[in-house]
This record gives C-alpha cells, structure tokens and sequence, in this order.
C-alpha cells in the first residue's frame, strides 16, 4: 500500500504543473487566433462581394456538390413520412416446410456386367448358336468348336477309367478270398483314382468346345464365323473408362442391360452429406435423364460410394441402379444425375427472385401489420431451381416478389390486383426436371 500511496502523492504533486501547461497552450493558441479575429470584424459587404466574385465557381461547384448529396441521401435513406402513395407489390406467405437438397451431376451409363466371351483352347468353330443382338440367359449354348478329338481323348480315358475301377473290385474279391495281397488292392486302388482323375481332366478340356454365357444379357456383334480359328492367346486391351472391357479379341460381347448402371462423380464439399445419410441405412434415391432432349425420368438407387478421393479433380465415385425394362439405355451414354441428398426440414423457401443483393449484403422486403415494407437481411443457405432456403425471416411473413425495385424501408405498399398467391407459390418447383448446379452454400439442416 506504501507504493500506490507514494504513486498517487506523485499524480497529484503534478497537477499544479498541467494546469500550468494546458494554460499556456490555450494562450498561444489565442494569441495565433486573435489576428485572424480581427480580420473578420473589417469585413464588409464590398469585401464579402469581391471574394465571392473571385470564387464564384468553387463556391457554385460546393453548392452542387451539397445539393447532390442531399438528394443521394434522401433517395438512399428517405423519411416515412416523406414516401409518396402506396407502391405495388406481389407478395407471398412464407411457410415452413421440408425441402429436398439435391446434388446434380453428370454421368455415364455403364452395365452392371459385361464380359468378353473368348475361347479356353486353340481350335476351329464348329457352329454358332447365337446371332448378332440377341437376348441370352445364363448357361446358353453361344458356340461349338471341333470337338471331335477331344470327345475321342474323353471316351479312351474314361474306358481306362471304367477298366480300372473293375480291375479294383476283383482285387477286393481276391484279397478277401487272400489270393492277393493288400499291397496288390492298394496299388489297383490307386491306379483307378489315377484313371479317374485323367478322364475327368479330359471331360473338362470336352467342355471348352461348348462355350456358354455365364450372365443374362444381350449379346453384341459376333466377330467370328463357322470355320473360324481362335486361339486361346487373343489379345485382350481393357478401357480405363466406366464404358467396361473393350471387345477387342472376343468372339462376342455379352452384356447385361437389365437393370443398369449409371456412374457420376460428387465434388467433395458434398461427400459429408453423402455419407451421413448412407449411414442411416436408406439408400439415396436418383433421377437420371439421358440424351439433351429426353422427357423420360428414370429413378433409381444408389449402390456404392467409392472409398476414395480423386485428388485430380477432388470428387468421388458414385454408382447407381436404375430399372431398363424397356431396354432404352445402353453403356456409354451421357447421363444428367439429380441426387437427392438430404432433406432441409422446417426451411423458410422463397423464389430467387424475391433476394435484393445491396452493398449491405442480401435482403428480402417483407411487409408489416402496418402495410410497410420492411427489410430484412438474409442468408442463402440452398438454392435450386428459381428457389431458395433463406435465413432471416419469419415463418408467417409476407415477401415481396415483384414491385421490390421501386420499395424503399418504411414504404407503404399495396397487393396487386387480380393475384392471390398461395404460400410458395411461386417457389415451387419440379425436382424431377435436372437444373444448374446448387448453391456451395448448401449445408445440412
């Protein structure tokens, strides 16, 4: 307490001297003043009328500028009371309601499967079973190849076999009756698993002359012609694109149309939305739309997420089903995706239009009990489609549509005549219908 004490008997020991200093300071600063003072009381109306005609234009030029300033400030910021008659608006009634939050994307159709059949041995075609398009199920014979010296190779080595298998019941028969040993009804054992084994391998090289197609599918151009040789060393080049396995080397191309695939990328703001509502066991349904002048909506599935980022374009793999009974889509073609990832509930939906971008940020006019347009600063926090999810406002408020132009804080406004708009009349919109990408401010709700 010694200290402060000493410190505040020190304050106060020096305030005599700022007293003095602030008393010195004023008296120069008059003695500086009391010249031009002076001056002031010699002036007279000669000498007001010549400085003002020496300065005339920068007098004028000031005038204009205050003037101006004025009328900026009474356009930007005008008194209620100084508003002029009602102005005519359009409004609507903002609600509360669920709104889908939709990624779009564009994609590529791709089968679900797709395999190139080509031939286990080297050998000539002996028939051909399927023709160019045709519609085949799993297990159907497609081609024959010359089998004949392999179904002569099969019958030699299962007569072995069946010889063999003889030979080991007498020798049971013996050993029985101790006319052989064991050693001898081992070795006849092992030599019919032997004979049996070789006709088994012979009937498996019999079935590489039958080929048959392992999935249900339609089938593509045939590439080789009764008589044809094929060779079990085709050479086989596999596209890095979603289109699948090139036929390059193949006898045929089975494909499986029904249903199909469509694969499309997602950039990776979205991927924590995509995951979390995965994770909540319903699969996340999609429209796709094929072609830049097909009307028809095909709704599907999504299958898989990739497990992994392509850091070259920062976006993730997505893969859907979609129903092709008609057999309309085939892989490889363009594809426009709408995802629908989420849904905003309880969200505040106004058209687009209704937003007013000022130097302050966005806004949107609302009219009070009163019938005065008041404005509101907003957040856009999803936008699709000439609709948009703001924040700001009131479930219950009427929003200005058209008329907002003319509208000033505290306007008096009027409704249009002949317009009885519904809540989010005119916010409604066809989810269905693919449209620019959403907002990057859309965000989970």
């Amino acid at each position: 307490m010694s200290k402060i004490e000493s410190k505040l008997d020190k304050a106060v020991a020096k305030l005599p001297g700022l007293k003095n200093w602030i008393k010195t300071r004023l008296c120069d600063l008059w003695q500086k003043l009391s010249p031009h003072l002076n001056q002031l009381k010699k002036v007279d109306h000669a000498t007001a009328k010549e400085f003002t005609l020496k300065y005339k234009w920068r007098i004028l030029a000031a005038l204009i500028v205050l003037y101006a300033g004025s009328k900026a400030y009474d356009y930007f910021f005008p008194a209620a009371d100084k508003a002029g008659g009602p102005v005519t608006v359009t409004t609507i009634v903002v609600e509360k309601k669920e709104v889908p939050l939709i990624i779009e994307a564009t994609g590529t159709i791709v089968s679900n499967s797709i395999v190139d059949i080509r031939p286990m041995v080297t050998n000539t075609v002996a028939k051909i079973h399927v023709k160019d398009g045709e519609e085949v199920k799993a297990g159907q014979l497609l081609f024959t190849l010359d089998d004949r010296n392999d179904k002569a190779n099969y019958e030699k080595l299962k007569a072995l076999a069946d010889d063999a298998q003889k030979q080991y019941l007498r020798a049971k028969e013996l050993v029985a009756k101790n006319f052989i040993s064991k050693a001898g009804l081992e070795t006849s054992l092992a030599n019919a698993k032997s004979a049996q084994a070789a006709a088994r391998s012979a009937e498996v090289q019999l079935s590489f002359d039958s080929i048959r197609s392992p999935i249900d599918g339609r089938a593509g151009i045939v590439n080789v012609f009764p008589g044809s040789l094929v060779q079990a060393s085709n050479v086989v080049t596999t596209a890095t694109s979603s289109t699948a396995t090139s036929s390059v080397g193949s006898m045929v191309t089975i494909t499986q149309l029904n249903p199909i695939n469509v694969q499309f990328v997602i950039p990776e703001k979205d991927i924590p939305v995509l995951l979390e509502n995965q994770m909540d066991g319903e699969p996340l349904a999609v429209k796709v739309t094929v072609g830049d002048a097909s009307k028809k909506i095909y709704e599907g599935k999504v299958l898989v997420i990739d497990n992994q980022v392509d850091p070259s374009i920062a976006a993730v793999r997505v893969k859907a089903q979609i129903p092709n009974d008609a057999m309309t889509l085939l892989p490889g073609q363009f594809a426009r995706v709408s995802l629908v990832a989420n849904n905003l509930k309880d969200a505040l939906s106004v058209p687009s239009q209704s937003i007013v971008i000022s130097p302050r940020g966005k806004l949107v006019y609302t009219v009070d009990k009163d019938g005065k347009a008041v404005s509101k600063p907003v957040k856009v926090v999803y936008e699709y489609q000439g609709s948009s999810v703001i924040t700001g406002i009131e479930s219950g408020d009427r929003v200005v549509i058209e008329g907002k132009q003319n509208l000033r804080a505290g306007s008096k406004v009027k409704e249009a005549k002949g317009t009885t708009p519904a809540p989010d009349a005119a916010a409604n919109t066809n989810p269905q219908t693919p449209a620019p990408t959403p907002s990057p401010a859309a965000e989970k709700k």
